[in-house]
């Protein structure tokens, strides 16, 4: 896809999501998640062939081909946990039932460093929100709060477990699992 492409599809879907579009810096920083790094899988799953973990493409909340229907929803990360076991006790996404939250390490593996807002491969992950996602790591000095990553700049930070239902300090959810 050309850089003009790229930054047409990073508009157009900047605008549906209401969102900023994403900036990329193409021309001095090399990709990290470039697109010959991961296998889409055609049934909303993408493999890293770096890392051998299969991804879901959509956030929670989100669902459709591009996951352009809906939005990513938010949650604590209590709620984050009890959603991932929700999905695989009702039989999986995809006929797999092993999904889990990432480990900040994995979670880290998906930081496209050349863009931000998001700062993630949008090829791989379409309609990607710029949003504070959780990973499954407690913060080792503090257990009330867990670690993530802002897909905004693609920094991490830690949040409290627990948030009000309007709070900015809940996380949205990007589902992994070990791939057989």
């Amino acid at each position: 896809m050309s850089k003009l492409s790229n930054s047409l599809l990073c508009l157009s879907l900047g605008l549906a999501l209401n969102v900023q579009a994403q900036t990329c810096k193409t021309d001095s920083i090399s990709a990290s998640f470039p697109n010959e790094r991961f296998t889409e899988h055609g049934d909303g799953t993408l493999t890293d062939m770096k890392t051998g973990l299969m991804w879901k493409r959509c956030s929670e909340g989100q669902s459709g081909d591009a996951c352009q229907t809906d939005s990513a929803e938010t949650f604590t990360w209590e709620e984050a946990l009890t959603k991932v076991k929700t999905l695989n006790d009702a039989g999986g996404f995809v006929g797999k039932t092993n999904w889990r939250l990432p480990n900040l390490k994995e979670l880290r593996s998906l930081v496209e460093v050349q863009c931000s807002n998001p700062a993630i491969n949008l090829e791989a992950f379409p309609a990607f929100a710029s949003l504070f996602y959780w990973s499954s790591t407690t913060v080792a000095n503090d257990g009330g709060q867990a670690w993530g990553v802002r897909f905004s700049d693609g920094s991490d930070g830690a949040s409290p477990k627990t948030a009000a239902v309007d709070s900015p300090l809940r996380g949205a959810v990007l589902l992994v699992r070990d791939r057989e």
